[in-house]
């Protein structure tokens, strides 16, 4: 058999690697409440005879569709929380051999939710900032990918918004202009009605420079104090056998 066409069989039999990679969507959301509608759009990069969705670590799959294009659609109807979890999916070609299937798509995490976790809100470098310092508040324990608002007892409206690919949203403050009793909450971009409950409060204030000046005083004079003490203390050393030796003499 020539050579090109043992390539041709071989490639009949196991897809190649450049046909590996496939990508998998959640609409209209990745985290959304219960009973919503959710579907799940698995892409391949070429057309394909059957795709298939698989959830966490089963090997059975979930679904089966038999299409010939590029995408395959999944509809969770009236998802439950149950129906969270982790999926993939994977497809197959005629012209590869039967059984054999691509390498799985990346994981999507699937979270059917009333409400996100809770974050919390910390202040870096420290609560109690020093005149002309800056502070960063930070708003922690969100999801990846999610858009984090900054609140200000007092005003209505957030006072900043961030987005952020990490679990955590930082909200950079002006000293002079931080003062004040904070808290954080985030929510999907794509599904702002999936919010997460607010941080505990954060009261940031301004360091006292009054009670500052009064321990710096203290502590000068507490060193001279104890300066005091320490040339008594050697006035005492010498003085004590220069005391003894006149005695002796008196004697």
């Amino acid at each position: 058999m020539p050579i090109h066409s043992l390539s041709l069989s071989l490639l009949s039999l196991f897809p190649p690697a450049s046909y590996s990679h496939l990508w998998l969507e959640a609409q209209p959301a990745a985290i959304v409440t219960p009973v919503v509608n959710v579907t799940l759009r698995c892409y391949a990069p070429q057309p394909a005879w059957r795709f298939a969705l698989f959830k966490s670590r089963d090997k059975r799959p979930l679904f089966f569709r038999e299409v010939s294009t590029e995408l395959a659609e999944f509809f969770l109807e009236e998802v439950t929380p149950a129906q969270g979890g982790t999926y993939h999916c994977s497809y197959q070609r005629t012209d590869w051999r039967p059984g054999v299937w691509s390498q799985p798509s990346d994981a999507l995490e699937l979270l059917v939710t009333d409400h996100l976790p809770r974050p919390s809100l910390v202040a870096l470098p420290g609560p109690v900032v020093a005149p002309g310092i800056n502070v960063s508040l930070r708003c922690m324990g969100c999801l990846p990918g999610m858009s984090s608002a900054l609140y200000r007892t007092g005003l209505a409206t957030p006072l900043q918004y961030r987005d952020s690919a990490q679990p955590w949203a930082d909200f950079p403050l002006l000293g002079a202009r931080s003062p004040g009793t904070y808290s954080c909450f985030y929510h999907m971009p794509s599904a702002r009605y999936v919010l997460s409950l607010h941080s505990q409060l954060l009261v940031i204030s301004l360091e006292d420079l009054g009670s500052l000046d009064y321990i710096q005083e203290n502590l000068v004079l507490l060193g001279l104090a104890g300066l005091v003490l320490i040339s008594l203390g050697i006035l005492v050393a010498f003085d004590w056998p220069l005391g003894a030796a006149c005695r002796h003499l008196g004697q």
